[in-house]
């Protein structure tokens, strides 16, 4: 959790802002993020706003569309509200840290076997989403979501492949360097393949600590995997449920996005996920007792 600044707004439609999810200077998010509860202390959620400089029309029109994925293994959109100046929306609370929120408290790159467990999740949360043609387009570090049970992928900005998939300011202006793949970069609109770019820039961020590591850097078990959805060739680049294979031999596809049942974490993660839960429970008695 991170302290409420001045500039932060005491309230996001009825609900009161205890904390902020994202650190300073965070990348990748194009939103602020806050932990909030309702006034009457029933409900605590993550709610969301625009980036300071982003189009609240163009923001509110992905959030909409965000709002329409409900696939396992996506933090879902569950309550829309504002004004067309200042929109926001709500997500029901549970205990998560952006993906660098979950280095930081680490120490560092996570552990080749969790490296695994977390992008098998997300592929096939990808997977799943694509089937129905629906493109995410702004995939990477901060906009994935740990909680005791695995990843989730902020639906923020995703976009169904036709006709809405063209490339837009607000999704691919806040992407951290290394997300965006190289055809999305000069111009071109949203795919599956560059989803899986950006899915091999999210795994190599979690084994590394950075989006465009070294090759050497790199564990020698993730090199392929990830080179291969770092392709400049989209042609060339697996699909998730092959990076599925290729992270988690033998998962059974549909058994990882969405899972409810806890998965190891290193201590410290699991510290910070507590500490977390702890302060909103905190922060939270005060507005119970107006």
């Amino acid at each position: 959790m991170q302290q409420l600044r001045q500039d932060d707004p005491p309230r996001i439609g009825d609900f009161v802002t205890l904390a902020r999810l994202d650190a300073d200077g965070s990348r990748g998010v194009p939103e602020r993020r806050y932990l909030a509860r309702s006034a009457d202390g029933g409900r605590t959620v993550v709610a969301c706003l625009p980036a300071p400089g982003s189009d609240p029309a163009q923001w509110a029109a992905e959030a909409q569309q965000a709002a329409r994925l409900t696939q396992p293994g996506f933090w879902p959109v569950a309550q829309l509200g504002g004004t067309p100046a200042f929109p926001w929306y709500a997500s029901p609370y549970r205990p998560a840290l952006p993906l660098p929120a979950v280095l930081a408290a680490h120490g560092g790159p996570l552990p080749e076997p969790l490296v695994r467990t977390l992008g098998g999740a997300l592929a096939e949360a990808l997977a799943s989403a694509h089937v129905l043609g629906i493109v995410h387009g702004g995939v990477c570090p901060a906009g994935v979501l740990l909680t005791a049970c695995g990843p989730l992928l902020g639906c923020f900005g995703a976009t169904r492949a036709h006709p809405l998939a063209a490339a837009s300011p607000t999704a691919t202006s806040g992407l951290e360097t290394g997300c965006l793949a190289p055809e999305r970069a000069a111009g071109g609109p949203a795919d599956r393949p560059s989803d899986v770019y950006a899915l091999g820039a999210v795994l190599a961020y979690a084994a590394t600590g950075h989006t465009v590591p070294e090759r050497d850097e790199v564990p020698a078990g993730l090199r392929e995997v990830i080179s291969a959805c770092r392709s400049r060739d989209p042609q060339g680049r697996p699909e998730p449920v092959a990076v599925l294979g290729e992270l988690l031999p033998g998962a059974a596809y549909g058994a990882l996005a969405g899972a409810t049942e806890p998965i190891s974490l290193p201590g410290r993660v699991v510290e910070a996920l507590s500490r977390q839960s702890a302060g909103v429970l905190a922060a939270a008695l005060p507005t119970q007792e107006r």
